[in-house]
């Protein structure tokens, strides 16, 4: 299997910086595979690594990509960008990945061919990442996006959200008022910032940030993941955007799981997921193999 590196202008031209797994040499790639982070997330944390690699085990390219404005660049130790992390927004994440999902379809890629048909292509969220694709999903779907619409042929939010702001009103009232909120890594130690832009544009257009509004409007096969033992997003959260999606959306709720499927983080390519890993993994492969036939 061949893993290359590669990165493209995402939001406000700054870099996405991505990595491909390929299907094995000589194996014609069925489909594309999505990956988007959540919040605090990057490329290469927890999961993402193996669930890339078991994709192409099966045939389908796997793109794994860090959102322009996530703060992290191949590097993952530090936030090397706290400037881009402070100014993300939603819309910064959705206009990233339709702009991952062109480059993809127009074989700008590494494993693409820009002589041939788009391949069909799943798009793939866990956590804050989930609502992205929902959001984007909506835009792409109504055709409210701008530029290249490139549909997806499948979505998938794993432990996503049912609402694009969490944030309580003394909360947002601080955030008007300071004009950022702090937002410490537990994982680096430093002090984040959110920038009072982020809430501004919810607030500018708050149908358009809603995933329960979202979901209703993307017009292909859903997947909702969840385990029910996720502190950090209720299981409801999944039932609520299931029953938004009046029926269109499959819920699989994997009893025991914590909000990052009990993965490590990292998770070693050599060593062996744990349980709750493993089944959403297989899960997301069935998945992306049956949208991608």
């Amino acid at each position: 299997m061949t893993i290359q590196d590669w990165s493209i202008p995402g939001a406000d031209d700054q870099p996405i910086f991505g990595i491909t797994h390929l299907p094995a040499a000589g194996t014609k790639p069925r489909g594309v595979l999505l990956i988007c982070h959540g919040f605090k997330g990057y490329k290469d944390y927890g999961f993402f690594p193996r669930l890339a690699h078991d994709v192409a085990a099966q045939g389908l390219i796997a793109h794994r990509f860090n959102f322009s404005h996530s703060g992290v660049t191949h590097d993952y130790a530090t936030f090397a960008r706290p400037d881009l992390f402070e100014r993300d927004t939603w819309g910064k994440q959705a206009h990233d990945l339709q702009a991952v999902a062109a480059a993809s379809a127009a074989g700008r890629l590494p494993g693409g061919d820009h002589n041939a048909p788009p391949l069909p292509t799943v798009w793939f969220g866990h956590s804050r990442g989930g609502v992205t694709v929902l959001l984007a999903g909506a835009r792409v779907f109504s055709n409210t996006d701008e530029g290249d619409r490139i549909k997806p042929t499948g979505v998938i939010a794993a432990a996503a959200p049912d609402t694009g702001c969490s944030l309580d009103r003394d909360q947002m009232g601080r955030l008007r008022h300071r004009g950022y909120l702090e937002s410490p890594s537990s994982r680096t130690g430093q002090i984040l910032r959110i920038d009072k832009a982020w809430l501004e544009e919810i607030e500018d257009n708050p149908k358009a940030f809603d995933p329960l509004a979202c979901i209703a409007q993307v017009a292909c096969p859903l997947l909702l993941i969840h385990g029910d033992a996720d502190t950090t997003v209720p299981v409801d959260a999944s039932r609520h955007l299931a029953r938004a999606a009046d029926g269109r959306a499959k819920l699989e709720i994997i009893p025991g799981a914590s909000h990052t499927f009990d993965a490590p983080n990292p998770l070693p390519l050599d060593q062996e997921p744990p349980q709750a890993t493993r089944r959403l993994i297989e899960s997301v492969c069935r998945f992306a193999s049956d949208q991608c036939g």
